[in-house]
């Protein structure tokens, strides 16, 4: 019988207690074997003040596809110069319903932000995951060790 990960309330949460104990606030759990599977599949626990730099996936091409399993997050969508093209708030209801996920095509800048206390996402991409070029970082925004990265993503969140 082929091996099963269950995504239960014990993995979560020993993935949460990963990320607080994380400079960065956030911390991923994988469900693929190694960087060269595809697609990636993975849980990403997402706390309050976690920083993720707008980015794209354009060379290679990826798409990007988050669903909310607990909490609410922002993904907002930008323009080649920064400015906010789009905003949605997933694990919540909206116009549309309730909103479960996105599935973001290649080259779009995006960045996910938390607004709950937690919020879970369980996220695929096409792999294989290469950190040369895994993700190109917007120039207009700052780096995720920046000191002006906590102010930007208050601007974002209040935005």
């Amino acid at each position: 019988m082929p091996e099963v990960k269950l995504i239960s309330g014990a993995l979560i949460d020993m993935v949460a207690a990963l990320a607080t104990a994380s400079p960065r606030l956030r911390m991923n759990y994988n469900f693929h074997s190694d960087a060269a599977d595809n697609p990636h599949r993975f849980l990403n626990v997402l706390l309050p003040g976690t920083y993720i730099r707008p980015h794209r996936h354009l060379v290679p091409p990826k798409s990007e596809s988050f669903l909310v399993l607990e909490g609410v997050a922002d993904v907002i969508l930008f323009d080649e110069h920064g400015a906010i093209t789009a905003r949605y708030r997933l694990g919540k209801e909206s116009a549309e319903g309730h909103l479960w996920g996105i599935d973001i095509s290649p080259g779009v800048w995006h960045t996910i932000l938390a607004r709950t206390k937690r919020v879970v996402c369980f996220e695929v991409k096409p792999g294989p995951w290469v950190a040369a070029n895994d993700k190109e970082f917007a120039s207009w925004a700052p780096a995720e060790n920046d000191p002006d990265a906590a102010a930007y993503s208050r601007v974002l969140l209040d935005g």
